[in-house]
């Protein structure tokens, strides 16, 4: 017999696995007799309580064996090293995980990545941080893993397909990931654990007869009627496939400029902008905690905000206990901030980026029927913060209630943003559409937190890539590009996921719809 059983137990006692079998024992009135294993299957802090609980699921097994996790499929995958292949541009978590569902569904990914491979790229991310240089083909956003890898790996996600995600989570557990993972309420794998998983994964599908190229970038699409025939990259080569996956992030303009000249069907989307905000984590772990001092049995606390103002949405985003802030910038000449945490999140800070929702009709003034319309408001906000941060990647910065009472800082806390902070009036940056919003949530959200607002927090600028602001246009039913057949846009860059899991999720989906469209045709 298998049962389900949830408990609810004391926060420290929750590892007791003697506790945990005498529970599970009286609450199935487990026979004496019986035999019994189990495992859990998710677990979540409910610090709402007093004193802070931990709720458990577990699946029982009474009188038979324990089933595990199927992670040995990997191993089993076919060799497609002569079948139909597939082009996938671009090595973040959609185009990764399409791969291997390619391999799966027996065809071959040729993967075209602009960015260095995982082991190269972190000496890039590293002179970023060091405020040496931007190169604009490796760094925190482009490179193999896309943005995730070296900004947290969060693998949290408001999909509702819990099958799906379940196999993106035993995908990394098969590569690498901490199987716990697999039961936390918000799984984490850390920026310190992900590029070994990342270079796991790629050697997977090379074992598998896929190919993977780095130093790669596509810089034209040829098509016919309704089919791409072939890319062309930056040395002038041209690649053909029987179908294309595109799977770019949300950072790489020159895809939106080059199907802007083109006129590939696009539309602008809603996104958000705002601020990184940074708290001493144990101020946070007080607030959410109630208690003086955080004890070793809980991890850093974490927070999640939403307040409407004005009719529109100011909310947290990314937010990363024992984390820090690091520089995200893609390009010259602008300035991009985002957060991240390793797997053990001990830094002494926590940050969160607090973002308003940007909609078409907020960027009328810069020519707004045109699809790149948003992208050109988020490049200038980021050239405004690079000009405000001295023309470098120093970040501009305010402390919380000065920002809020117009008041230059006089002096700005620690902070864990590497390259350094300069006093700066924030305000500045953003139109007052944003900035008011910001301000009045911000003193709002000291109600649901008490202690939130603070002139112990710092503001740092920007927060400016929460997803992207285009949508590539694609069949709702096909999934394939509105205009051509056999190109699959995928993921956060095509404006179609938030995240890893939702862009590997995309990425999957893109991937069985590709070998539909390939099968299809071989039998017409």
């Amino acid at each position: 017999m298998i049962n389900e059983v949830e408990l609810l137990m004391l926060a420290q006692d929750a590892d007791n696995q003697e506790n945990i079998r005498k529970e599970i024992q009286a609450k199935l009135n487990i026979p004496p007799s019986s035999t019994m294993t189990y495992k859990l299957i998710k677990r979540s802090l409910d610090a709402r309580r007093k004193p802070i609980m931990s709720q458990l699921k577990f699946m029982v097994y009474i009188d038979e064996p324990m089933v595990l996790n199927p992670n040995s499929f990997i191993d089993d995958l076919p060799d497609v090293s002569n079948q139909k292949s597939v082009i996938v541009i671009g090595a973040g978590p959609a185009g990764l995980f399409a791969a291997i569902k390619l391999i799966e569904l027996g065809l071959k990914p040729i993967i075209f990545e602009r960015g260095k491979d995982v082991e190269n790229r972190k000496f890039d991310v590293s002179n970023i941080n060091r405020n040496i240089n931007v190169n604009t083909e490796s760094n925190w956003c482009f490179g193999e893993g896309g943005a995730g890898t070296y900004s947290d790996g969060k693998l949290y996600t408001r999909s509702t397909k819990r099958g799906d995600v379940n196999s993106i989570l035993d995908l990394f557990i098969a590569h690498g990931a901490n199987p716990e993972i697999a039961v936390e309420a918000h799984a984490h794998i850390g920026t310190d654990k992900l590029p070994t998983i990342i270079s796991n994964i790629r050697h997977t599908i090379i074992r598998h007869g896929g190919e993977v190229h780095f130093y790669t970038k596509i810089i034209d699409i040829v098509v016919e009627k309704d089919k791409v025939v072939e890319l062309i990259d930056g040395d002038n080569n041209r690649h053909h496939a029987d179908a294309y996956i595109l799977a770019t992030g949300h950072s790489a303009t020159d895809i939106y400029e080059l199907f802007n000249r083109k006129q590939f069907a696009m539309e602008q989307k809603s996104f958000a902008m705002g601020f990184r905000i940074e708290h001493p984590q144990a101020l946070i772990d007080s607030i959410q905690y109630k208690l003086p001092v955080r004890p070793n049995y809980l991890p850093a606390a974490s927070y999640s905000l939403v307040q409407q103002v004005n009719n529109r949405g100011v909310f947290s985003f990314c937010m990363c206990p024992g984390g820090i802030i690091v520089p995200a910038s893609t390009h010259e000449n602008q300035l991009v901030v985002n957060g991240m945490s390793n797997s053990q999140r001990n830094s002494p800070y926590a940050n969160a980026g607090i973002v308003v929702s940007v909609e078409s009709s907020d960027v009328r003034g810069l020519n707004n029927d045109h699809a790149l319309a948003g992208l050109h408001f988020q490049q200038e906000i980021e050239h405004k913060a690079w000009l405000a941060g001295g023309k470098s990647l120093v970040a501009p910065a305010q402390r919380l209630t000065d920002f809020v009472n117009n008041k230059i800082s006089q002096n700005l806390p620690k902070c864990s943003y590497n390259p350094g902070l300069l006093s700066s009036n924030l305000s500045a940056i953003y139109p007052e559409f944003i900035t008011q919003r910001l301000k009045e949530a911000l003193v709002l959200f000291n109600q649901k937190m008490r202690g939130f607002y603070t002139n112990e927090a710092v503001l740092v600028g920007v927060e400016s890539r929460t997803s992207s602001p285009i949508r590539i246009l694609r069949d709702a039913v096909t999934l394939s590009h509105v205009q051509f057949s056999n190109l699959f846009p995928a993921g956060e860059g095509a404006g179609y996921a938030g995240g890893i899991v939702s862009s590997a999720i995309d990425g999957q989906r893109c991937a069985e719809h590709a070998s539909l469209y390939i099968n299809t045709s071989n039998t017409k």
